[in-house]
């Protein structure tokens, strides 16, 4: 699908977390710092991020709690066309994805677009402007579940199949970054770049 690039919404990367979770597994320095087959997870993120073509707004000044993350950038991105919530820890979302979330926010009439990857609910969940101003006041460890919770009573979510491991690989411990690993080793033997 193509989309005007005068309406294109804006992917928030979410990099503010502690990360304490990888810390306690054994990891000796920030999740998204850590090494993924040569690059950071962090950087394999936002390589996908700027693959996608999308405009796109790093925060990570160290909010509190997801949904104080969320505020600050759509504060700090105020005349976006919607937004794409995108937590940092998923270093192997497919540009692609991206772009089909973005598609199905700006052609429908919903005011969320959230993506699954079989029966896993995915990332990144997509934003309409009208929404911006309840997600500029989210505060708290919840994210905008509340929002979300609201819009479906409304039924102004719409679900989109993503067929993208990447959309629900996230790394919260050295587990889940070796099992990353072996994805991105399985991945490059398929099509190697």
């Amino acid at each position: 699908m193509q989309i005007s690039s005068d309406a294109l919404p804006t992917i928030l990367v979410l990099a503010s977390g502690v990360g304490a979770r990888f810390r306690a597994s054994g990891g000796q320095v920030h999740k998204l710092q850590a090494d993924l087959c040569g690059r950071s997870v962090l950087q394999r993120t936002l390589d996908a991020v700027r693959a996608s073509g999308l405009p796109w707004h790093l925060e990570d000044a160290g909010h509190p709690g997801m949904g104080d993350s969320i505020a600050a950038a759509v504060r700090a991105t105020r005349d976006a066309h919607g937004w794409l919530v995108l937590p940092a820890d998923l270093p192997l979302i497919a540009p692609a994805s991206l772009v089909a979330v973005a598609g199905g926010l700006v052609s429908g009439a919903a005011l969320a677009v959230v993506p699954w990857v079989g029966d896993q609910r995915a990332h990144p969940v997509g934003f309409a402007p009208g929404v911006g101003p309840e997600l500029a006041e989210l505060h708290g460890k919840d994210g905008a579940k509340h929002v979300l919770s609201r819009l479906g009573a409304m039924n102004k979510i719409a679900k989109m199949p993503l067929d993208d491991i990447g959309a629900i690989t996230d790394v919260d411990t050295l587990a889940d970054l070796q099992h990353a690993c072996d994805l991105l080793r399985r991945r490059s033997a398929v099509s190697p770049v």
